[in-house]
């Protein structure tokens, strides 16, 4: 992790859940000097951690949040989600008044209101901040996260979560930080599926296409998944990256947002059908850029 972290005072943090996002993400607040507790549900990848980043580790979220002035989290999905927060063990029953605990977990804006409303309940503040930038941003430090909650809660929050951000952005109240980052999901479909479709038209056309990506780059068809995964899907790599089976789970958030607010997405809903045939390949851990190799099988 070599990146400037801006000057802050020293908290006490906790992270909870340290996987392909948590991991990194915990590690640099560690790095930029804060002391920092981390609980996972697999004690050996907390411990290992630890050893590395010279934290501590707590048997359970609330032994996890005890002194902490934020708890960061970064889950699978929503029952994930309470399971760390609620119940006796939950992260909610070990903070202090006044603390926030700011989650990273991509999951519905539902839950965000419910956890919200918990934590206010309970003189505690609660901070919806899923984040975008991939496994490549968290181990950068250069994730883009987008939050909902109080303002006051956020403005404490923000220095700290610097520590891995490269912006980090209040968008209103509970539950609009996971209502952007739907937003984020459903425009990265259709660039993922029109990049598909134009590399694959390419390649059956006879192009050079990584030659004509480099071309095309340059105008107005440029993207950041042109520049990060044009190369890779002409030569049928998808072993990295965000795994099919998470965005799948994304835009089945997105399309359940809109059955609630009347929004029409007949394109997302067509490439999360996409997704799931690339799901039957075998493909559920390959990144979100194999929805070439679906056309090129149609081919």
């Amino acid at each position: 992790m070599s990146r400037t972290y801006e000057p802050i005072a020293a908290q006490n943090v906790a992270f909870l859940g340290l996987g392909t996002m948590g991991g990194p993400m915990a590690g640099h607040l560690a790095a930029a000097g804060h002391h920092v507790t981390v609980y996972n549900r697999t004690t050996a990848r907390a411990q290992a951690w630890a050893d590395q980043h010279h934290g501590k580790v707590a048997e359970t979220p609330r032994e996890a949040a005890k002194g902490a002035a934020i708890i960061f989290a970064c889950v699978g999905n929503d029952d994930d989600l309470r399971s760390v927060t609620l119940g006796p063990d939950g992260a909610f029953a070990g903070m202090s008044n006044d603390t926030v605990f700011v989650d990273h977990t991509t999951a519905s804006a539902a839950v965000a209101r419910e956890l919200a409303a918990v934590a206010t309940a309970h003189h505690l503040h609660f901070i919806d901040a899923p984040v975008s930038g991939g496994q490549a941003g968290a181990q950068n430090g250069m994730l883009t996260v987008m939050c909902g909650g109080e303002q006051a809660a956020f403005d404490r929050i923000h220095p700290v979560a610097m520590a891995f951000s490269r912006a980090c952005t209040r968008l209103g109240p509970s539950g609009a930080g996971q209502l952007a980052k739907m937003v984020n999901q459903i425009c990265i479909a259709g660039l993922v599926q029109a990049l598909s479709e134009g590399v694959a038209f390419g390649q059956a056309a006879g192009l050079d296409m990584k030659q004509v990506l480099e071309v095309i780059g340059k105008g107005a068809a440029q993207s950041w998944q042109m520049d990060n995964r044009g190369h890779t899907m002409v030569d049928d790599k998808f072993d990295f990256g965000f795994a099919v089976e998470w965005m799948r789970k994304d835009l089945g958030l997105c399309l359940d947002e809109s059955k609630r607010n009347g929004a029409h997405l007949p394109t997302t809903a067509l490439i999360d059908q996409f997704y799931g045939d690339v799901i039957a390949m075998g493909g559920a851990r390959w990144d979100t850029s194999s929805l070439v190799r679906r056309l090129r099988k149609a081919h």
